[in-house]
């Protein structure tokens, strides 16, 4: 029990470390981390109970997710080689598209939370 205590306590450690890494060396992080910040209010003025809000906040996490994906995909692609290769491109393009529909996926349940607080 203790060892799974403490293995729990390295990881979490490790994972601090690692979004402390993306906020310091990629700036789309750290673009994501303030957006998180600044519309985290608006949570709790748009959301109405407790599943919108968990709706709001999903939208919120799942766009930082997947900047954290794509980062990460980034950068071993970068460490790999600095040399454009096809599979390469592919890879970090798809790790983009990844961001984009986290985006999309934002952009369509506030909007239609917003929607629904403004016409009823």
């Amino acid at each position: 029990m203790i060892n799974e205590i403490r293995r729990i306590w390295r990881a979490g450690g490790y994972s601090w470390k690692g979004l402390r890494a993306a906020a310091a060396n990629e700036p789309a992080v750290r673009t994501e981390l303030i957006l998180f910040v600044v519309l985290t209010p608006g949570v709790f003025w748009l959301g109405r109970n407790a599943v919108e809000y968990a709706l709001l906040f999903g939208t919120l996490f799942l766009v930082l997710l997947a900047e954290l994906f794509n980062s990460a995909i980034e950068v071993v692609v970068d460490r790999i080689s600095s040399e454009w290769h096809e599979l390469s491109g592919r890879a970090k393009d798809i790790g983009s598209a990844a961001v984009f529909i986290a985006l999309i996926n934002f952009l369509v349940i506030w909007g239609l939370l917003l929607f629904d607080r403004i016409t009823n």
